[in-house]
């Protein structure tokens, strides 16, 4: 997405870099950068409302469920593999233990 307008910060870094921004896990240098672009962006505008608003649902729905150890281990350790750019394996992290004839 893209409005086409030139920006200092490129929708496409903002839009890839979106749940750091919803999250905090971001510098506050690069959250001004982002803030700066949603005032200046109507797309990516709608597209932080969007994921914002669907985070407050799910935080609303399912907050209160307490997430598995080794379930949150798994996530977390895909998360670390995507963000350092490696190969995430295909199988599924919610499908659990593998059976013998899947070893």
């Amino acid at each position: 997405m893209s409005c086409g307008e030139p920006h200092e910060t490129d929708c496409s870094e903002v839009l890839d870099h979106l749940y750091e921004f919803l999250d905090s896990e971001m510098p506050d240098a690069d959250r001004d950068k982002f803030k700066q672009h949603f005032r200046e962006c109507s797309p990516c505008l709608e597209k932080y409302g969007l994921e914002e608003a669907v985070k407050k649902l799910v935080k609303r729905c399912c907050g209160h469920d307490d997430v598995p150890t080794d379930l949150r281990a798994k996530v977390m350790g895909r998360l670390d593999l995507i963000r350092s750019g490696q190969t995430v394996p295909e199988h599924d992290v919610a499908a659990g233990p593998a059976t013998a004839q899947e070893s």
